[in-house]
């Protein structure tokens, strides 16, 4: 007759190791923020089996590569990026049915605030305010924030360098992050004036769509009576909602003179850098000598 573990000492080793899923590590991870490079760290750690995350975004997000963000699920319900599927989440309880299908939660910011006493492993902030918004380093036994705005060792344990060049997706352990330059990454030899910006505070109106592809002097949109018009040829990478309240100088659409309409559908190359950071961030911290398995 086979030996059997005691259901006494079953029951000690299942608690001892409440992030173990599957033979695997799943940290509970909050991420704060559903935007582009938000929705590339959940896909990020997704990808490596971790499947217990939430992501927290406004009633009215700010995002502009909405087919490769996860804030769409608000309002669509459901949404996918590169084959991982996200569901709007309101409470713990459709939390964890989304977790149970295997899809990652994405929760307003409001409802997140009547949740009382959800104890995420990770925290992640990634709003990319250039700023901190009140990430805390007692949030999570691991908090880590992306960009400029946070001092490693001060507000968070981990800084992720946002900023393109040498460094990008460089772990940062003390300090903080390069200065934000104001200035876009280059593509096709442009930076700058690939980006559309409003030109007033008010609600910003569009027909167009990400993929179309537009010309030089075209009126993408409307924010009030005053127009955003497209500085060059291309294709519409990125394009915020219609109807969203936006202010002078705000992002507000993204031209991509290559013109690849699989672009807008595929995360980006500064996006996987820097998601690959955080995974990377992550699993440091899971696998430190004598860490419990929790995380």
């Amino acid at each position: 007759m086979r030996n059997r573990e005691p259901p006494s000492r079953r029951r000690q080793s299942k608690a001892r190791h409440p992030g173990v899923v599957g033979g695997g590590i799943s940290p509970f991870v909050l991420i704060k923020g559903a935007g582009e490079m938000a929705s590339a760290v959940a896909w990020r750690l997704y990808m490596a089996n971790m499947r217990r995350i939430c992501m927290l975004e406004l009633d009215r997000p700010l995002c502009v590569r909405r087919r490769v963000s996860y804030c769409v699920a608000l309002e669509a319900g459901e949404t996918s990026v590169e084959g991982v599927a996200a569901r709007a989440a309101r409470n713990r309880r459709e939390i964890a049915a989304a977790w149970r299908s295997g899809t990652i939660a994405v929760v307003r910011t409001t409802d997140w605030e009547r949740l009382r006493g959800a104890a995420p492993d990770v925290v992640v902030d990634a709003i990319l305010a250039k700023h901190n918004t009140g990430t805390r380093s007692v949030d999570a036994p691991l908090v880590i924030a992306l960009g400029p705005g946070f001092s490693a060792g001060v507000d968070c344990h981990m800084v992720i360098e946002t900023n393109r060049g040498h460094d990008l997706g460089r772990i940062i352990l003390a300090g903080p992050a390069a200065p934000n330059t104001g200035r876009p990454g280059e593509i096709a030899g442009y930076a700058a004036e690939r980006v559309l910006r409003s030109p007033a505070t008010g609600q910003f109106v569009s027909g167009h769509e990400i993929g179309q592809r537009i010309r030089k002097g075209e009126t993408v949109g409307r924010v009030g009576q005053a127009p955003v018009v497209a500085p060059l040829d291309g294709m519409l990478r990125g394009l915020i909602a219609s109807g969203t309240e936006v202010r002078p100088g705000l992002k507000v659409g993204d031209i991509d003179p290559r013109g690849r309409t699989e672009y807008c559908d595929s995360i980006s190359d500064k996006a996987r850098a820097i998601a690959g950071a955080v995974l990377e961030g992550v699993l440091r911290h899971v696998n430190r000598p004598h860490a419990p398995a929790r995380c």
